[in-house]
């Protein structure tokens, strides 16, 4: 049985931006193995969201570009796509203060939980590293 994982929005940005080449392909890889059907991969749409504002700003990749990519994940049945309700913000929000994960943060890891989604692949080990009960891969560390 595969692997259920969670990609970050880095990891995202990693794939399709080409700021920095060794981290572009190792992501490129895992998002390749989702698309074809080696790995499960799942996203939200508040990742989604942030991978939109985060790619065609701090990574000035084409607006186009980025459109295609989401709308391309959207289309995938390879892909899950999972979201948080009104019940998750609440939540979050009675658990920020133990946890000193920042809110967005805090926001996909209780989506993940409330999904059965028990890993992230995520670059931001600090943040995740807060919140209980999320495994956390950093694809970049061997």
């Amino acid at each position: 049985m595969k692997d259920t994982k969670f990609f970050d929005t880095n990891i995202l940005c990693y794939a399709y931006g080409t700021q920095d080449p060794a981290k572009r392909r190792i992501c490129k890889g895992l998002v390749e193995r989702v698309f074809d059907g080696e790995l499960d991969g799942v996203v939200s749409g508040q990742v989604l969201g942030e991978f939109f504002s985060a790619a065609t700003g701090k990574w000035l990749m084409p607006v186009e570009e980025v459109r295609t990519v989401i709308r391309y994940i959207i289309a995938s049945e390879r892909w899950q796509k999972i979201d948080y309700t009104h019940k998750t913000v609440e939540t979050v929000l009675q658990r920020l203060d133990a946890s000193r994960a920042p809110f967005w943060d805090a926001m996909i890891a209780q989506t993940m939980k409330e999904n059965g989604i028990q890993e992230i692949i995520t670059e931001n080990e600090l943040d995740f590293a807060r919140i209980s009960g999320i495994k956390i891969t950093n694809p970049f560390r061997s």
